[in-house]
């Protein structure tokens, strides 16, 4: 992969821990569709033609291979600040299931799209009881105008420095260089029930999540 060039070849693997697949039918609702960034972005990598990888040491390769957080877990706590400015704690929602999404930054592409995909189907989620909480490094101020663009009705909360991302063991996409996207369900205990990692299909993970809802 050339660091000078903004054409990049990938392969992509998703990691599921869930009940069997059925199938889910999404309907389509009229909002505001992403357009193309005038930045050179890859699903949230935001990437100039100056743009270069630094290979990882061991050490950071290697937290960026372990999860933190596995199936069977209970979620650790975390604060957060919201769209709003407003502190938010994980621990608020226990007593309802709960998704959280990591991912890797606002406006771009891959996470336009993942975010616009829990948008449509938000009603569904709170039909199933279920709360959808995003998070990324972005500010507070960035959320606020990325929620009010493409009328996200729930919550976007501003992990800046990465901390609870470091702390939950999100593993990063290309070495490290991008930020991982990876979704967890969360009963209504708090304990993890899925995990659901798949950086290159950001919509897959708003299916998967349903799929396993309607299941449980």
């Amino acid at each position: 992969m050339a660091a000078s060039s903004s054409i990049f070849t990938f392969s992509s693997q998703a990691t599921l821990h869930s009940l069997p697949h059925r199938n889910t039918i999404l309907t389509k609702t009229q909002f505001p569709v992403p357009t193309k960034s005038s930045e050179s972005n890859f699903f949230g990598l935001r990437l100039s033609p100056s743009t270069s990888l630094s290979p990882l040491s061991p050490r950071s390769f290697k937290s960026c291979v372990f999860a933190k957080v596995n199936k069977g877990q209970t979620a650790p706590d975390f604060t957060l600040k919201d769209q709003n400015g407003k502190p938010v704690s994980l621990k608020k929602y226990k007593g309802k299931p709960v998704i959280v999404y990591f991912y890797p930054a606002d406006e771009t592409p891959g996470c336009t799209k993942q975010a616009c995909a829990f948008r449509d189907s938000y009603e569904k989620f709170k039909k199933a009881g279920a709360e959808v909480i995003g998070i990324s490094g972005d500010d507070s101020a960035s959320h606020k105008a990325f929620a009010s663009k493409y009328k996200l009705p729930y919550t976007l909360l501003s992990d800046e420095g990465n901390k609870v991302r470091k702390d939950w063991g999100v593993p990063g996409d290309l070495f490290g260089a991008l930020p991982g996207r990876q979704t967890y369900v969360l009963d209504k205990n708090g304990v993890v029930q899925l995990i659901y990692n798949n950086q290159f299909q950001p919509e897959k993970h708003i299916d998967e999540t349903l799929k396993f809802l309607k299941a449980a």
